[in-house]
């Protein structure tokens, strides 16, 4: 795949890892992280016309008529009537549960837009193959023609940036941009942080879909100061701020779903049979997750930031509790980071996380309840958001 484009902006460093190929920021991240959310108090031009650049991830289509009711038998939502023009996150579970891909779903009506960090496109295309029996559906690994676009909406209804909008991609007449479900508990859902106003509440993401050819465009967009940008690092703050989990960071070879809060947008608890169902089910009903999802607000007093894995353990103790898995200087928290820790660290406790150059103090702020599954016979506690419903 070529560079991007948006890598020829003047200030523009280059990201790494699972995010090279595009930028980490453009000269001043904290700047851009204040543009992308917008609010009062934001510099001019913020909000919803300010981009960022996601063409390093994964397009893969999915055309014919069985392609809904397939994605839905293998997947873990319930996808099977999503209406052409609507959005939906779903993922793909090992047989014993474990998450393999995390699948972002935008469908026209013919086709269902399957987008994806980087590294999953090849791995989860060669699967898809695989698995199409005899049904009617045709799969292809669309990145070399589409590239992924960013932003963040003020509200459910906002349209993208003119620029942006100029050259989004139209699929069977309906535009091809995946809104995140993260704000609202889907139909089918259940929410395990226990908490009245949920952070991700106003987290209205949204990834539109362009074709390659149309990145210069918008680079020239920016240059003439009709749309604004911000990097990977802007982006990044905002989804720790707001408890969003992702593949790439949050995830490793033993992640299910509720440890990370994901039952929330991307699990549907009474759709029919999907590979890993039974543990779902059964951690949901019976058990509790090994782990949960923690936020921790970092001492920045001796300016060292922690790096994803870095050990994160009971102040006093020298067994480690959990990990860190992604890191972010927050415009107005300060360092923070989101990290996965052993049901069993009391959600009181004072940490620390171990880095190269020393300790790390933080408190851990709740997200996933160490009381969490286990629901046979309680009586549910609802949160005061809305259901969303398809």
């Amino acid at each position: 795949m070529t560079a991007s484009p948006f890598l020829d902006l003047p200030g523009a460093v280059a990201a790494s890892g699972a995010d090279e190929g595009v930028a980490a920021h453009y000269g001043n991240p904290i700047i851009e992280q204040r543009m992308l959310a917008g609010g009062p108090g934001a510099p001019a031009g913020s909000g919803a016309s300010v981009v960022v650049d996601l063409s390093n991830r994964g397009v893969i289509s999915v055309s014919g008529p069985d392609r809904l009711s397939w994605l839905d038998s293998v997947t873990s939502q319930s996808i099977r009537e999503l209406a052409p023009g609507a959005s939906a996150e779903t993922l793909l579970l090992s047989a014993n549960g474990r998450i393999e891909h995390a699948i972002r779903v935008v469908d026209d009506g013919e086709t269902a837009w399957l987008l994806v960090d980087a590294a999953e496109t090849a791995p989860l295309e060669e699967w898809l193959q695989r698995m199409r029996f005899m049904l009617r559906v045709e799969i292809a690994d669309r990145s070399a023609e589409f590239a992924t676009v960013g932003w963040l909406a003020a509200g459910p209804e906002d349209d993208a940036p003119t620029a942006l909008a100029t050259v989004a991609e139209v699929g069977n007449g309906h535009p091809l941009t995946w809104a995140d479900p993260w704000p609202e508990v889907v139909a089918g859902g259940v929410q395990y942080a226990l908490v009245d106003e949920h952070p991700g509440a106003t987290w209205f993401w949204r990834e539109t879909l362009v074709r390659r050819a149309a990145l210069p465009q918008l680079v020239d967009a920016v240059r003439a100061g009709e749309l604004g940008v911000a990097g990977l690092l802007a982006a990044e703050a905002l989804r720790i701020a707001a408890w969003r989990p992702r593949l790439s960071t949050e995830v490793d070879e033993r992640s299910i779903p509720h440890e990370l809060d994901w039952m929330r947008s991307a699990v549907h608890l009474s759709k029919g049979c999907y590979r890993g169902q039974e543990t779902v089910a059964k951690v949901h009903n019976l058990g509790h997750p090994p782990r949960r999802l923690v936020l921790l607000n970092l001492d920045g007093s001796d300016a060292v930031l922690p790096a994803a894995g870095d050990e994160v353990f009971a102040a006093g103790t020298e067994d480690a509790a959990g990990h860190v898995t992604s890191v972010a200087i927050h415009h107005e928290w300060g360092p923070i980071a989101l990290a996965v820790v052993k049901r069993q660290l009391p959600v009181d406790a004072p940490v620390v996380v171990r880095t190269a150059d020393g300790d790390v103090a933080a408190t851990a702020e709740e997200i996933v309840s160490p009381d969490a599954g286990a629901t046979v016979g309680r009586v549910p506690r609802l949160p005061r958001l809305g259901a969303r419903t398809r």
